[in-house]
């Protein structure tokens, strides 16, 4: 039950935040929240993460698919494994959802959270879920003992 809640509420929030972007901002469009900290910055990615692997949109359709199949295989077996993997897993699955939407959709990922005083590179919602959860996966992994 947790999976679906967290899963669905993740595409949710990506899915409301690159509308409200994408209605309300032009492409290339940038708005500072925290000057020289965080902009909201509207920009369009061909590709992967830092913009890599531009204009492979069937590449990405079929690894997130993959991917996909990966996590709800695991996601339903593990069921009884406790809540943390399932939201672990459903942060992957709703982040790849929410960005092959917007592969389906465009062709394009709309990305607008902009970290200059972090991060080099603007993402999105989708992103940070697929990060966020892969970290989570990896330190329940490494806390296990069962490895």
């Amino acid at each position: 039950m947790i999976f679906w809640f967290v899963f669905f509420l993740t595409v949710l929030l990506d899915r409301v935040t690159k509308w409200l972007v994408a209605a309300n901002m032009r492409s290339g469009q940038t708005i500072p929240v925290i000057a020289d900290f965080f902009h909201i910055t509207f920009v369009e990615n061909p590709g992967a993460a830092f913009g890599i692997l531009a204009e492979k949109k069937a590449l990405f359709i079929i690894v997130t698919l993959v991917i996909l199949g990966v996590v709800f295989y695991l996601a339903h077996t593990q069921k009884n494994s406790g809540y943390l993997l399932s939201i672990a897993y459903a942060l992957v699955a709703g982040g790849a959802v929410g960005n092959m939407v917007d592969r389906l959709q465009t062709g394009l990922v709309v990305d607008f959270l902009d970290f200059r005083g972090i991060w080099p590179y603007i993402f999105n919602v989708a992103d940070s879920a697929v990060v966020v959860g892969v970290l989570f996966l990896a330190v329940l992994i490494l806390r296990s003992d069962q490895i």
